[in-house]
């Protein structure tokens, strides 16, 4: 089995735990936490920065930022536990994962982190799964692990507990949790949670202590999209969480399968609308393994490591713009007025960040700029599958 890794970079320490404290800061989510490493070069001087910005954005209440003492303790009981931290740009980073827009810019995993590297198909659906469905999942999994290949999947009831109960053997699979390592969901899958840390590999966003709520699910499924290079729904509900899952894997350009079902069976329909819109259809494992790419795309350094390496200047977006490859020679852009376009497209219902660029027809960097001090002033979120919506107290 080849596994990908990224160029060796290596953070401080100090960095390191700085990384966790801007990440876990309220009104920094992973578009915010690359940009102002751009700006600012490295964690530390982010987050000396972050309070006089969120002032500047219109924030009144200004959010407490957890201290470097708070985030040592936090890593010192995941080393108890047999997990660790991985910050985007380790070497052990799941590469498809680093692709995203909104790759997630702090893990905490259990197992081996390797395995979140390893070529990986999603194998996701429903919890009140039927017999047929199960076994479906369960044939999928076995042979996809059989050719060398990572089944992800989200640790849930019925296909998911399948999924990984049929890979588990060869140690190829890799379980996405909604809540912190230390609470298992649902309770019932603690052995087989603690089976896959033991054999594969379990990831979270959450730190520990989080107990999985509804919200939490959304980023579980994005782990799951991100990290596959296609992802197969074996019974889904129509607007069941499966095909939010499905929905996220497209809009990160990777494969959807799915397994046809009848019509009479309400499990089915998710499905069977997802062939209907153009997904491959799923009868066995060739279907999969014939739409997949032989190879990973080289590794990915995010945006901020690249620009520390090329000993780039921090004092301003123009520096970071042209590290990245991005024109900066195009016409200065009213922030005043951006913002007076922008406003208005955006409302409690997220939208694609492109869509709002091609709606106001402002520059990309211009656009982004003013969603970074509206999400720092606490007037707007960015949620998973690069999208933007208003904080749901605002109108």
């Amino acid at each position: 089995m080849t596994t990908f890794s990224a160029p060796p970079f290596r953070m401080s320490d100090q960095d390191r735990l700085d990384a966790m404290r801007l990440a876990r800061t309220p009104g920094v989510g992973p578009i915010n936490f690359s940009r102002l490493l751009c700006q600012y070069g490295s964690p530390t001087a982010a987050l000396e920065a972050l309070p006089e910005r969120m002032r500047q954005a219109g924030r009144l209440d200004l959010p407490v930022i957890p201290s470097a003492a708070q985030m040592a303790s936090e890593v010192e009981a995941l080393h108890r536990m047999g997990g660790d931290v991985l910050i985007r740009g380790d070497a052990d980073y799941p590469l498809m994962l680093s692709f995203i827009k909104d790759a997630p810019p702090v893990l905490f995993v259990q197992g081996d982190p390797a395995k979140l590297s390893l070529r990986s198909v999603g194998i996701v659906g429903a919890r009140n799964a039927s017999a047929a469905g199960i076994r479906m999942a369960e044939s999928l999994a076995a042979e996809l692990a059989d050719s060398g290949i990572c089944v992800v999947s989200g640790l849930a009831r019925g296909i998911d507990s399948a999924a990984h109960e049929a890979a588990l053997y060869p140690g190829l699979t890799t379980a996405a949790a909604a809540g912190g390592l230390d609470h298992v969901y649902p309770p019932e899958n603690a052995k087989l949670q603690a089976s896959i840390a033991e054999r594969g590999c379990v990831v979270t966003e959450a730190p520990l202590g989080t107990i999985p709520q509804a919200r939490h699910f959304p980023r579980r499924n994005r782990l799951i999209a991100g990290i596959s290079l296609g992802c197969v729904v074996v019974e889904a509900a129509l607007h069941s969480g499966t095909l939010i899952t499905a929905s996220l894997a497209l809009s990160y350009d990777r494969e959807v399968y799915a397994v046809p079902g009848s019509p009479l069976d309400p499990r089915s329909r998710g499905g069977n609308d997802l062939l209907r819109h153009g997904a491959t259809l799923t009868e066995n494992v060739q279907d999969i393994l014939s739409c997949l790419p032989s190879e990973l795309p080289e590794p990915l350094l995010p945006p901020w490591m690249k620009i520390r390496q090329s000993t780039a200047l921090f004092q301003g977006f123009s520096e970071p713009y042209t590290a990245w490859g991005m024109d900066v020679s195009e016409p200065w852009e009213d922030p005043d007025l951006v913002l007076e376009k922008v406003l208005p497209l955006l409302s409690v219902i997220p939208v694609t960040v492109d869509e709002v660029v091609r709606r106001c027809q402002f520059s990309v960097s211009a656009v982004l700029s003013v969603l970074t001090e509206l999400e720092l002033g606490g007037v707007v979120e960015f949620v998973p599958g690069g999208r933007v919506a208003l904080q749901p107290n605002r109108k």
